[in-house]
């Protein structure tokens, strides 16, 4: 056999293997590189020599394959992430226009200050406390 045909064989081999289940050289993912790994070749071979069975390949995982735990955790982390982001935006045009507000009502009471600090200040009003009349006592 030349060595092309040995590596159809054993790549057509390892492809069963893996859909099957019973991967020898590899943790049996339903990947290229793990592929190439099971068959003892190198990855590029499938992707430049062998398309055909690597398509192949793609073609049989494609109903298997379920999305790993990992993926569909990260996924749900992402859709929650761009929940809070979305609620930070909203947060944050809020506190843009609060902060607007705030520094108009600082201005108008520095202005309010400064006024009422150049008002001349008049003296205070002497208060005399008058003496109260002895009241006649009543009979």
């Amino acid at each position: 056999m030349s060595p092309a045909l040995d590596e159809r064989e054993r790549i057509r081999s390892a492809m069963n293997r893996i859909l099957t289940g019973t991967a020898q050289h590899t943790n049996g993912a339903l990947t290229i590189v793990a592929l190439a790994q099971e068959a003892d070749v190198p990855r590029n071979t499938l992707t430049q020599r062998h398309p055909d069975l690597k398509n192949d390949f793609y073609a049989m995982v494609r109903p298997k394959a379920q999305p790993a735990k990992a993926e569909t955790q990260l996924r749900k982390q992402v859709v929650k992430l761009k929940e809070l982001r979305a609620a930070d935006k909203d947060e944050l045009t809020e506190l843009r226009a609060d902060r607007e507000a705030l520094i108009r009502v600082v201005h108008q009471l520095t202005l309010e200050n400064r006024q009422l600090r150049q008002q001349p200040t008049a003296p205070a009003p002497v208060v005399r406390i008058l003496p109260t009349q002895p009241q006649p006592p009543v009979a």
